[in-house]
């Protein structure tokens, strides 16, 4: 992991903490986990694999009641951390189509809670982040505003 890479995030999560939506979006392909890992050493902050906590909390519910209660359980979660920063992996359930979410808008809206960092599986071009590719159940494309990107594609 490039210490470069680390220490943009540090100064991103800096800047982020004096926006209206404290979130910074580690987008790319690979070594987004192991960036991850190596800023919770840094700064201590809880590192929550969303797609495990997010199952474990669902596996009782019908799919209806887990499209309802996603947001309110996405929310228990983390409040439920300690810290001004959570630091959020592997957020693929979020974009479930059976879910019915907007994944970007739910994390933005816990971002007025805590400083946010979390993995996006996507890529970045210009002033667009998109998640999957066009045609797929899953694709979404995002205008970058109020939230930080860093596109980040190596180990």
């Amino acid at each position: 992991m490039g210490k470069f890479v680390i220490e943009k995030i540090l100064q991103n999560i800096t800047q982020a903490a004096e926006m209206y939506h404290r979130l910074v979006l580690l987008a790319g392909t690979t070594g987004k986990t192991t960036a991850l890992q190596a800023i919770r050493k840094q700064i201590s902050a809880p590192l929550v694999n969303i797609n495990l906590e997010l199952s474990r909390r669902m596996l009782e519910l019908t799919e209806r009641q887990r499209a309802l209660q996603l947001p309110r359980l996405l929310n228990d979660l983390v409040e439920s951390t300690v810290g001004d920063i959570v630091l959020f992996d592997n957020i693929e359930i979020l974009f479930d189509i059976a879910l019915k979410q907007d994944p970007l808008r739910l994390i933005q809206g816990l971002s007025r809670i805590k400083t946010i960092v979390a993995t996006w599986g996507g890529n970045v071009s210009g002033e667009i982040l998109s998640y999957a590719a066009p045609g797929h159940p899953e694709y979404r494309q995002y205008h970058i505003k109020e939230f930080i990107v860093i596109s980040h594609n190596s180990e």
